[in-house]
């Protein structure tokens, strides 16, 4: 026993004993986002209030559960995919019909595994869509969510309102997160133009708010903008008279993202889903990231030429793909004390 106790004691001796002013490691956890507009996402129910019509079981497209269920399972395909080796922390979507879309994607695919939670929009468009936000849980905590309606210069335009939600990550500050959908280019991209500035300065409006409620809020807005980084809208967002306030967006700079565009229309890609920071929350922004999701899995060729998304419908000519949007994906590194 004597032996021992000498032993013990002089190998104590021998123990590195840490420096004075010794810093604590830092575990650096991964936060993925991604956005993704779902195209039609569609139940089989008539809703007497919309113009629901064209996806129903006698309507144009012959909308029938197959179809449905099969557009959900491509949908759950998409998100899982994204996600790579665990699903995205937060994911926007756009083209969601209603609460019973979001909670069958959620619960009758291959999702259902990953616990998702969800919010959305009430709803205002003329053909019933939303906007929604799945998130997990563990890494996003819920903490409240509003509708933004949005107040056009034409009073009697309706789109879809804009999604506000906050909740707290694992850094312990707050995120708040904008999921848009922007009125579309149908009648003409500059006749439709004041309605896309309407709807950026509605975020312009509620991010700004923010300023006034938190010290430094860090923001996070993304959608289908229906607009370049170039047009008008878009600089009304990451344009501000206050630096400190400046959105900065994330796929602003086109010719260095791994893809042409998001979107395909008569032969020409485009950039029109977006991703946009606040500074205090790009200090987070993963090296090499963001990226445009664009694997061959959701391609198909085009008549015109090259490659297109492959989608649900062609014209009225039913593909059985995914939609005819790229997701866009955007990496954040947030730090965890061990």
């Amino acid at each position: 026993m004597k032996y021992n106790f000498l032993f013990l004691f002089f190998f104590g001796l021998c123990l590195p004993v840490p420096e004075r002013g010794y810093a604590q490691k830092t575990r650096m956890v991964e936060f993925r986002v991604m956005f993704y507009n779902v195209e039609n996402l569609f139940d089989t129910e008539d809703d007497p209030h919309t113009l629901d019509n064209e996806f129903l079981p006698a309507g144009r497209r012959r909308w029938t559960l197959f179809r449905y269920y099969a557009h959900l399972r491509q949908t759950a395909r998409v998100i899982s995919a994204a996600g790579e080796w665990d699903t995205p922390a937060l994911v926007g979507l756009c083209e969601v019909e209603n609460d019973s879309v979001v909670t069958h994607l959620l619960t009758r695919t291959p999702l259902r595994a990953q616990r998702y939670r969800y919010c959305m929009t009430g709803g205002h468009d003329i053909r019933g869509i939303n906007n929604a936000l799945l998130y997990q849980p563990d890494k996003f905590r819920y903490l409240g969510h509003e509708s933004g309606r949005i107040r056009f210069t034409n009073r009697r335009k309706r789109s879809r309102d804009i999604l506000h939600v906050w909740g707290r990550v694992i850094t312990g500050d707050t995120l708040d997160v904008f999921v848009c959908h922007f009125p579309s280019r149908s009648g003409g991209v500059k006749e439709t133009e004041r309605d896309r500035l309407d709807a950026a300065r509605q975020v312009r409006h509620m991010s700004d708010s923010l300023y006034r409620i938190r010290r430094t809020p860090n923001l996070l807005v993304m959608g289908d903008f229906n607009d370049t980084p170039a047009d008008t809208s878009i600089r009304a967002l990451t344009l501000s008279a206050s630096s400190a306030r400046t959105l900065l967006n994330l796929f602003a700079d086109e010719a260095a993202l791994n893809a042409e565009g998001t979107y395909k229309y008569r032969g020409e890609w485009s950039q029109i889903d977006q991703m946009m920071v606040s500074r205090s929350w790009k200090r987070y922004l993963k090296e090499g990231s963001p990226r445009i999701f664009s694997e061959p899995f959701l391609m198909t060729e085009d008549k015109s030429r090259g490659l297109r998304p492959k989608r649900s419908y062609y014209g009225f000519k039913y593909e059985g793909g995914f939609s005819d949007h790229l997701p866009i994906l955007a990496d954040f590194l947030l730090p965890l004390a061990n």
